[in-house]
């Protein structure tokens, strides 16, 4: 029986503030700076189910799904959906609150990345101990 992942958080796992810095030339955020924190969002529920080192091995079927304007407080929610042996396979979705709209949320990106838990050396080690 393979091990189970800790039921979700109901708290995101970052929140921020997009600010002009992340902007394209079409003046909203840049996919790769929503990618990165992604990627951060993910690490930090891989370190909630396990305190190991991870690598990010892949990232699978990103959506955006709505643009991100500078300004919006974006929320980060991650959930473990399936753990392996020395891998995890995490679900992100981002949300946006409208700061022209209040209390509106608009889910703008979602996502799955996969994490391997390594060594010192980079070799896969188990997530759970057998």
């Amino acid at each position: 029986m393979s091990p189970q992942p800790k039921p979700p958080s109901n708290q995101p796992a970052i929140r921020l503030v997009t600010m002009p810095k992340h902007t394209n030339a079409e003046g909203t955020i840049f996919g790769g700076v929503i990618l990165s924190l992604m990627d951060q969002a993910a690490y930090i529920e891989a370190m909630r189910q396990a305190h190991h080192k991870y690598v990010t091995v892949a990232f699978r079927e990103v959506e955006f799904h709505k643009p991100v304007f500078v300004g919006d407080v974006l929320s980060l929610y991650a959930e473990t959906i399936r753990l392996g042996r020395t891998s995890l396979t995490i679900h992100v979705r981002v949300h946006a609150h409208r700061r022209t709209e209040a209390d509106q949320y608009v889910e703008v990106t979602e996502g799955e990345l996969v994490f391997v838990s390594v060594d010192d050396d980079g070799n896969p080690v188990p997530v759970v101990s057998d």
